[in-house]
């Protein structure tokens, strides 16, 4: 299994930031289990949530992962960028990233990225990517394929389903749209109604 953990350590010198902010944009949302300061909605611009990446070690196995979601850069050709990727942005201290580092661990790399809040304030925040380069990751399926997956995944931290369904449910709350995400909440819900 993969373990990003250590490189990320090394990432970023967390003692240079005046503020520290988060951007969660998945599990991040809903499943906050660690201390914060402040929390804000907030949007990051030229990225996409997709379930393109495995999960080994919470929402499913070494021998069956999951899917959850990573980020995808959106092709700036396709003159998308005005979309908003909507999530949660958290005030933390530097301490907090030893357990998200270690939470974040299949895959998952820490960047720097522009957090744009809701009173138009803009700030450096941190995110976690787990990009195409990553051992864990699953890639590109069809809406069907990857509910499917969700559908059949558990690992540790529970069924994969209730993730999808926990993620769908948390972007409503914000008054966010994601296609993506709602195409395969659909196709899940389906497959529990024929279960």
């Amino acid at each position: 299994m993969i373990d990003t953990s250590d490189i990320n350590k090394s990432r970023q010198n967390l003692d240079q930031y005046d503020e520290i902010w988060l951007f969660g944009y998945g599990s991040l949302i809903y499943k906050v289990d660690f201390p914060f300061l402040d929390k804000q909605p907030a949007c990051i611009y030229g990225w996409q949530r997709r379930f393109w990446q495995g999960s080994h070690d919470h929402r499913g196995t070494q021998e069956n992962p999951g899917r959850v979601v990573t980020l995808v850069q959106i092709d700036q050709n396709k003159d998308a960028m005005t979309e908003p990727c909507v999530g949660m942005a958290y005030q933390v201290s530097a301490e907090v990233f030893e357990h998200l580092d270690y939470r974040e661990k299949n895959g998952y790399l820490r960047h720097e990225i522009p957090v744009e809040f809701v009173d138009g304030t803009i700030k450096q925040g941190l995110i976690y990517i787990a990009d195409e380069a990553n051992p864990a990751y699953l890639g590109e399926a069809s809406i069907s394929d990857i509910a499917q997956q969700v559908f059949q995944s558990r690992g540790p931290s529970g069924e994969n389903r209730d993730y999808l369904l926990e993620l769908a449910r948390s972007l409503r709350a914000l008054n966010a749209h994601d296609e993506h995400v709602f195409s395969i909440e659909q196709h899940l819900l389906r497959f529990l109604q024929s279960a």
